[in-house]
Parts: C-alpha cells; sequence; structure tokens
C-alpha cells in the first residue's frame, strides 16, 4: 500500500473508531435511492456531514468490489441530482483497504437552500445518529427560521386589538416616538401595523402580543418564566424553598423573575450597618444579563417555558432551544450572536429592558462573574447558563477583595480626572481596563462622597475633583 493509501486508511480507522454520531453514518452496502436520498436529505438541513460506504453497523470494514464501487457512484450521482429537492452537490472519495476492496467517503455539505425533501416530498432531519421525518408545523418552522426566511415573533397570533394594554402602549409610544396614541382604531392599527407589531390580517403577531398586551400568557399559556429554590443540589419533586410563575408583557415578566432571584441570593453584610440590605453575593448584573439573553434569543417555536432553578451551589437559567445555526458557546463567549427574534430585540433594545447591545451580554455576565458554564442541548433543545455559587465561608473573602479592588478604581479614577475632566466612562473605563458599569457605579458612590460633582451637561460638560 502507498503512503497517501496508508494515510488515507489510518484517517478512515480513526474517524469510524469513535463510531455513528450526527455527523458521521455507516453503510456497509447501498442499492436503494430512496433510502440514500433520505440520508442526503437529512445531512443537507443539518450541518452536512459524511456517509462512509464499505462499512458496517459496528464499525468493520467488509468494504466493496469494485464492480459495486462503479454502480455506487452512479447510484450517488442520480441520487443527489434527481431525488432530492433542491438538487445538492456532493463529493466522494474512494480509500482502498488492504484486501483489495474500497470504502466510498461520500462528504455531504450543510444545506443552502433549506428545506431539502426527497421526490416523495418528505422532510428528514438528524437525530443524533439517525433521522427522522419532520412532522409538525413547529419543526418546519424552525427549519425556515434556520435560514433566516422567517422568525416566530412576526407569525400572527389569535389576538386582536382589544388584549393591547393601552396604557403601556401609549406612554412607550410617547417616550419612544414623541407622538401620543391615536384612539381612532384605524390610525393605531396602521401605527402598529409601521411598528411591524400587527399582522395584514388584524392580528397582533408575537412580538405586538409579548411585548403590549395586557395578559398574553391567555394566548400564549407557555410562553411564561417558572421559578423553583430547591434545598439542595437537584431538583425534588416534593420539596421547595422558594416557588413562583411570571407571565404578563415581557417587561413584568422579567420584573418580577429578577425579584425572584435577588430574593434567594445570599446576602453579605460586611462592614454594613444592621439595617445595610448588604451586597448580592453574585453582582445583579450577571443576571440581569442573562435573563435578557434568554427572553430575546429563546425559541418561541417551542411551546415552553424559561426556567430559573435555583440551588445551593449553583443557578441555572433555561431557555427553550439550542443555540442556532452554527453558533457554539465557544463563539457566544467570543460576543459572536444571532438574532432568532429580530422584532422583539428591535423592541427591548429601546430601553423596555437593560438590553445593552447585540453579542455583549454573555461577555458581561462573565466578565462580572467568570463562574458560568453554558449547555447547549442540541437533542433536548434547551441551552442552559450555569451560574455557580461559592461557599458562604468564601463570599465573605470574595467581597473584601472587591472592595480593595473598588477602592483601587475609586482612586484611579479621581486620579484620572484631575489629569483630564472632560473624560466620559467609556474613556475611563478603557484606560483602567474595566467595564464602563464599573466605571459608573465607582463615579455615583465618588458623587454621594462630594469627592466629585458635575459642571454642565452630560455633553459638553467636565468632572471637578473635590480637593
Amino acid at each position: 500500500m502507498s503512503q497517501s493509501n496508508l494515510m488515507h486508511r489510518t484517517a478512515l480507522e480513526e474517524l469510524i473508531s469513535g463510531g455513528e454520531d450526527s455527523s458521521h453514518q455507516f453503510k456497509a452496502d447501498i442499492r436503494n435511492e430512496i433510502s440514500l436520498a433520505s440520508e442526503m436529505v437529512s445531512f443537507s438541513n443539518a450541518e452536512g456531514g459524511i456517509l462512509f460506504i464499505g462499512v458496517a453497523d459496528d464499525g468493520s470494514l467488509p468494504g466493496l468490489a469494485k464492480k459495486d464501487v462503479v454502480r455506487i457512484n452512479q447510484l450517488i450521482s442520480n441520487t443527489a441530482s434527481q431525488h432530492v429537492r433542491s438538487p445538492i452537490t456532493v463529493h466522494t472519495e474512494n480509500i482502498p483497504l488492504d484486501n483489495g476492496r474500497i470504502v466510498i467517503k461520500l462528504i455531504i455539505p450543510k444545506g443552502l437552500d433549506k428545506p431539502y425533501f426527497d421526490k416523495n416530498g418528505i422532510i428528514w432531519m438528524k437525530s443524533g445518529a439517525d433521522k427522522r421525518k419532520v412532522n409538525s408545523k413547529e419543526e418546519l418552522r424552525r427549519l425556515f427560521q434556520s435560514v433566516d426566511q422567517f422568525h416566530a415573533d412576526e407569525l400572527p397570533t389569535n389576538a386582536g386589538l382589544d388584549v393591547l394594554d393601552m396604557n403601556r402602549l401609549k406612554r412607550f409610544v410617547q417616550i419612544t416616538y414623541n407622538q401620543p396614541l391615536p384612539e381612532d382604531s384605524t390610525e393605531l392599527a396602521r401605527l402598529l401595523t409601521n411598528m411591524n407589531l400587527l399582522h395584514k390580517d388584524g392580528a397582533l403577531n408575537l412580538a405586538g402580543l409579548l411585548l403590549f398586551a395586557e395578559h398574553p400568557e391567555w394566548i400564549k399559556p407557555t410562553f411564561i418564566i417558572k421559578a423553583v429554590c430547591f434545598p439542595g443540589t437537584s431538583i425534588t419533586s416534593d420539596q421547595y424553598l422558594d416557588s413562583e410563575d411570571f407571565s404578563g408583557p415581557v417587561e413584568e415578566m422579567f420584573i418580577g423573575t429578577m425579584s425572584f432571584i435577588k430574593r434567594n441570593l445570599h446576602k453579605i453584610q460586611r462592614n454594613r450597618s444592621i439595617n445595610s440590605l448588604g451586597i448580592p453575593e453574585i453582582p445583579i448584573l450577571v443576571f440581569e444579563e442573562l435573563l435578557v439573553n434568554a427572553i430575546i434569543h429563546r425559541d418561541y417555536f417551542v411551546s415552553a417555558p424559561i426556567r430559573i432553578l435555583v440551588f445551593t451551589n449553583r443557578i441555572e437559567i433555561v431557555s427553550p432551544g439550542h443555540l442556532p445555526n452554527n453558533l457554539t458557546v465557544e463563539k457566544i463567549k467570543a460576543g459572536n450572536s444571532n438574532i432568532r427574534n429580530p422584532i422583539l430585540t428591535s423592541f427591548i433594545a429601546k430601553e423596555l429592558l437593560p438590553y445593552r447591545g447585540l453579542g455583549s451580554g454573555i461577555k458581561r455576565a462573565l466578565d462580572h462573574w467568570s463562574e458560568i458554564e453554558f449547555t447547549d442541548d442540541r437533542d433536548g433543545c434547551l441551552f442552559t447558563a450555569t451560574i455557580l455559587r461559592k461557599e458562604l465561608h468564601k463570599l465573605s473573602e470574595l467581597v473584601k477583595s472587591s472592595e480593595k479592588s473598588s477602592e483601587k478604581s475609586s482612586e484611579k479614577i479621581l486620579h484620572l480626572l484631575r489629569a483630564e475632566p472632560a473624560l466620559a466612562a467609556k474613556q475611563i473605563a478603557l484606560q483602567l481596563g474595566i467595564s464602563s458599569r464599573a466605571v459608573e457605579k465607582q463615579v455615583s458612590k465618588l458623587k454621594e462622597q462630594n469627592l466629585i460633582r458635575r459642571i454642565g451637561p452630560d455633553k459638553g460638560g467636565h468632572w471637578e475633583v473635590m480637593d
């Protein structure tokens, strides 16, 4: 065997040693175009993959005779062009074995024109190492969503203008657009249509319902937040310390859920009066970022609530839907993002919730609390952010260290403002290597202590250090 063939054989053995999974499939032989088309379709509708023909299910290598290689290569060509819609371009590679037989490595790319289906109109999807038919509207919609053809938040609901919380909508329109809310129903419908919240048939879309309906849970009862605090480190069916469901518009759900999280965090008094609220064991900003992320980026094609699970050693925020498209945990930690619900995101960015920019939430949460783990469960269609809690005896040292760091930061801020009084928070943060929010907190404390004061407006003014 030539050196090149030996390298191919070694690479083949390494690939098949791990067994079948969502990216690698084994077939001892293929004689049926319908069966082959289903494999091609399922790979194309997922992330692509490799089909090894001449490899048994148990990973052994019976291989193919040369006459079978010719037959199967013709079968592959016919199937890819005539039995898959839309036709796909595949690549094959023949890998020789020691006994003179051959394994065909069939590489099927990730599809760019999803969804793909076979000639009988069946859409196949990967399900772990196997495949299955798409048999629900929700699955089909998610497939269209993955290629940005439409989004869950733009789909019409069964709700009309009568379910709106007019006071909430009026306040938003006045603050955001500096105009009164129309009293005439025709004018109101026109405004909501222009705001991309009302479908052309007169029904609110999902974004309009979740943002401005008085009781969106009456129409979509599963799009709520369920929170439970357990006494130990695992879920128990009959024992819990605190439990509450949060419904209503997303703003109300966010406020209620944050209150639940705050009341179930440990508080550290350290050098504060007995009447002090204390310092939360984990910065509140961490939960703000992760909860907003869950509300904005959850998959609304999945009929399930967001779950907040509080344990003694961790707090989990569980969102329906795995990471979309080609996003991975590593990519989102680096600041990459993908807008799953663009209408909902655009409105929340208008200060309905503390949303600070696409792709920055995960990074900001990690900046303030590094002990966060992320799990992208593609089979279970869930994404979980796990915030690890520290043991109580370690929290005191953590707060002490934080206070020392805070004191050093405040001294540096004073030094910078003496030299350059016009510096903005972002500029200070850049020079000190900390977040803008941390700078704003320090500046607020310095103002309370009468160590600095603002001269002039936010734009065009400057700071005066009170020596």
